[in-house]
């Protein structure tokens, strides 16, 4: 198993893939290294690919207001991946940040590669809906 694989079996999201589904995922995307400061996400933009933090953290903000930090093993803009719709929040890095990158076509090629993925992806977000819908929950 590589080192990227071992690390994406850590990810939440991926519990329960096999190292074969795993492969496949870490094959489909693209690692890169940012600089603190750069932006990940903007609120409103069209999204065409999602990051899987590896290394590093993130400052997501809602309406110019801080909501969340984020640390290795987060799952960043799979919302507007799924839909193509406007990006829901910004994301920031704090620091230095490693991330997989995962354009559209090719999550939408490991969707259909590995329908459990897909299956773990709809409850997470179910979840994050549900946890929205309580008044002092943040996303």
């Amino acid at each position: 198993m590589s080192q990227l694989t071992e690390h994406l079996a850590r990810i939440p999201l991926l519990a329960g893939c096999s190292s074969r589904d795993l492969e496949l995922l870490g094959r489909a995307a693209d690692q890169i290294t940012l600089r603190g400061g750069s932006t990940l996400t903007r609120q409103g933009d069209i999204g065409r690919e999602a990051f899987v933090l590896l290394d590093g953290t993130v400052e997501v903000r809602r309406d110019d207001r801080p909501v969340a930090e984020l640390g290795p093993g987060a799952v960043i803009g799979e919302l507007a991946l799924l839909d193509g719709g406007p990006r829901t929040a910004t994301a920031v890095a704090t620091t230095d940040v490693t991330v997989l990158v995962l354009t559209r076509p090719a999550f939408n090629a490991v969707l259909d590669e590995i329908p459990t993925l897909a299956h773990r992806l709809l409850v997470t977000l179910a979840r994050r809906l549900r946890d929205a819908e309580e008044p002092d929950q943040i996303l």
